[in-house]
């Protein structure tokens, strides 16, 4: 226990420390781009004739862009620990609450997709491991090449068109709540969890497969061979769970690229995420949403990633904390 708390305090400061890179990094990013947020937002919220000096530098002021850099980032980071995200400039609100109303589509997206990727990941690459070279095994193994290799983008644009468009089957843009009509829910976010899910459950089935088939000559699985027992039982009671571990490593990869990938898919099928906010963001120059969205992203991966760490003393009793 004292080794499990050790190990915990330990990756809560490496955390920490990353999160802290990660912080400087995007603050110093977003300074280095061409143009000015101010204009920017000026420029299409007003006529341009209407535009002086004195508003811009109201503005300027308001927002805390006339401190120096050090001072900005200080500041930024001192009021998210009192949880004050601060104003956006571009919408004018608060960015707190901007978060607030987009995440849970994007948590919702992405969450269903890394179950989904999971659970057909381990399905596929099991039944590929005790069927090795059999035809399911050749059909399965150059379909996870094309899932691993497809672009996100390109998968979406085939989807919207072939579904979408030519058979009319599912809707090409937007997002329902499944608390508002939870059937047409699942009709909207079919396409782009698909997406989202396509390169974990290649990668899944493939890491699977390998650890199966690395399982299946130990001896304790010829003893249950021996011992007469199903083909049923020795693949769900010893393989399956003996042959997780390096599955369990490989979700906070899936998670991460989930998360990525969400930026693309929500912009291109219109889903009004945090993805697409952060993609709105960085054209607009909103220096503190692009950093807050950030920050909270690099926070969900790094817990995601301790999470999947410790999973590994369930899974495997010889994993020791060191």
């Amino acid at each position: 226990m004292n080794r499990l708390r050790t190990y915990i305090t330990r990756r809560l400061i490496h955390a920490v420390i990353v999160l802290f890179i990660v912080s400087v990094l995007i603050f110093s990013i977003m300074r280095l781009l061409p143009g000015d947020p101010i204009l920017l937002y000026l420029s299409q919220s007003a006529n341009l004739e209407n535009m002086n000096q004195e508003m811009i530098d109201a503005l300027t002021k308001k927002h805390g862009l006339d401190q120096p850099l050090p001072v900005q980032y200080f500041r930024w980071l001192t009021n998210i620990f009192r949880g004050d995200w601060g104003r956006s400039i571009f919408y004018n609100e608060d960015i707190g609450q901007l978060m607030l109303e987009r995440f849970p589509v994007t948590l919702h997206l992405s969450l269903t997709s890394v179950i989904v990727s999971t659970i057909l990941g381990i399905l596929i690459g099991l039944v590929a491991a005790v069927k090795r070279g059999k035809l399911v095994d050749k059909l399965i193994m150059p379909l996870t090449y094309l899932g691993i290799s497809a672009p996100v983008f390109w998968v979406c644009v085939m989807l919207m068109y072939v579904f979408g468009v030519e058979l009319d089957l599912l809707p090409i843009a937007g997002y329902t709540s499944p608390f508002k009509d939870f059937w047409f829910s699942v009709k909207q976010s079919i396409m782009p969890i698909t997406c989202m899910a396509i390169f974990g459950i290649a990668g899944c089935a493939r890491q699977m497969r390998s650890s199966v088939l690395e399982v299946l000559p130990q001896d304790y699985i010829r003893t249950a061979w021996s011992k007469g027992l199903k083909e049923r039982q020795i693949v769900i009671k010893h393989v399956l769970k003996n042959s997780l571990s390096p599955v369990v490593t490989f979700l906070g990869v899936i998670f991460k690229n989930v998360i990525g990938g969400s930026v693309l898919v929500e912009t291109i099928f219109a889903i009004p995420g945090v993805g697409r906010l952060l993609v709105s963001s960085i054209f607009a120059h909103d220096y503190v949403v692009v950093q807050s969205i950030t920050f909270v992203i690099a926070l969900l991966v790094l817990l995601v990633n301790i999470i999947v760490d410790l999973s590994y003393g369930w899974l495997d009793p010889r994993v020791r904390f060191e």
